[in-house]
């Protein structure tokens, strides 16, 4: 059995932990509304106002005019995603993280030590509860589709387990908005043909959406059976460390966009040295709002796992991918490939003198130091400059 542990609203949750009066309080966690800033996370208490994650803060304010915005931490939120990552490894080192927040276990290893999967489930949501005095929900089934699937239903703080004979009944009565990959243009093709639940495209046959979807027709198609084989990829087997993240609505303001490239690039580059490996290629990946999927990559001179040279490459790769047009982009991912234990030799001189690798390698020394041990520092990079931190 596989788990996926999501955290409920995790920035804002963390930072309505260290600030209890916030509670009660409709709480967004984003940039300022001057500065054409974004919601990166909001608590249930602002989403009853209709606000959701990637919306402009300005348009979140006019929804909820008393609504109470905070800067995002990144430092702390790191920090704690790595407390929560420590209560995952008392149970299993199979872990795959999505995100900061966000992980699939695979524990068919750890039950004769901790139990069954609902065992090490709710083991590891009452660790985070009263460890971290956070909130988790939990999805356990037999693969990963239905795993975070099943973390989803039933949040805030769910804990929902899908057994083998039980995945058919569960998956049937979704809306196909369920299925992976399926947005607002490819549920209006459905719709078109009269198809609104996960049922009604398993019973379609595969030769009949890979007509008319192609490639992905297979892939909806296998989805709706629970067919899902993907095996939980710890770090340290990958081929590449990568992040990604599905926009509440489709944006084509490239400013925003870059800034959550840059968030993404953040993540990516931690892991990266947390896991010790350096990566010579990266690759972003596009999905725009009619659902077509790009990916556009590069190769260094030489392997690195410094934040500020895999940047650099990720914002070119996009303003080249968009090509200065205004496209709607539903899902934004970046990931680091080639990878390596060892950094490479060859000087960059087109990206940075030695000197400046040297700076940049302090900065991000510098900055692993203070989220490891000092979690309530905020550091922030800026997404509008190449070589400016």
């Amino acid at each position: 059995m596989i788990i996926h542990v999501d955290m409920d609203a995790f920035y804002a949750s963390v930072e309505m932990r260290e600030q209890p009066g916030l509670a009660e309080l409709p709480v967004i966690v984003g940039g300022s509304a001057q500065a054409r800033g974004v919601v990166a996370a909001a608590n249930y208490a602002a989403r009853k106002y209709g606000i959701h994650s990637a919306m402009p803060v300005a348009q979140a304010s006019r929804l909820c005019p008393k609504l109470v915005r905070l800067p995002v931490r990144m430092a702390l939120y790191v920090e704690v995603a790595k407390q929560i990552r420590e209560i995952f490894h008392r149970y299993t080192p199979e872990i795959e993280p999505l995100s900061l927040d966000e992980a699939f276990l695979d524990v068919t290893a750890s039950e004769r030590l901790f139990g069954d999967a609902v065992s090490i489930g709710h083991k590891i949501k009452n660790d985070i509860a009263r460890e971290l005095s956070l909130v988790a929900s939990v999805g356990i089934a037999p693969s990963k589709f239905v795993a975070k699937i099943a973390s989803d239903i039933d949040k805030p703080d769910g804990f929902v387990v899908i057994r083998a004979d039980e995945v058919q009944a569960f998956l049937d009565p979704l809306p196909i908005g369920r299925l992976w990959g399926v947005g607002k243009v490819t549920g209006t093709e459905f719709e078109r043909l009269g198809i609104h639940t996960v049922r009604q495209v398993r019973q379609q046959p595969l030769e009949a959406l890979q007509y008319r979807f192609g490639k992905f027709g297979e892939q909806i198609w296998n989805l709706a059976q629970g067919i899902d084989p993907r095996k939980v990829m710890t770090d340290s087997r990958a081929k590449s460390i990568s992040n990604e993240t599905t926009f509440a609505v489709d944006i084509s303001d490239r400013n925003l966009l870059r800034n959550y490239l840059l968030e993404l690039t953040e993540q990516v580059a931690f892991r990266l040295r947390q896991q010790g490996f350096y990566a010579r290629t990266v690759q972003i990946k596009l999905r725009f709002s009619d659902f077509k999927t790009i990916t556009r990559s590069m190769s260094l001179a030489a392997h690195t796992q410094t934040t500020q040279e895999l940047w650099k490459v990720a914002r070119g790769l996009l303003d080249k991918a968009l090509d200065g047009k205004a496209r709607a982009i539903r899902l934004l991912g970046i990931g680091a490939g080639n990878l390596s234990r060892q950094t490479g030799v060859t000087e960059q001189a087109d990206l940075f003198s030695s000197h400046e690798q040297a700076k940049q390698r302090e900065i991000d020394q510098l900055a692993d130091d203070i989220r490891n041990r000092f979690g309530a520092v905020s550091i922030r990079r800026g997404a509008g400059h190449h070589n400016k931190v």
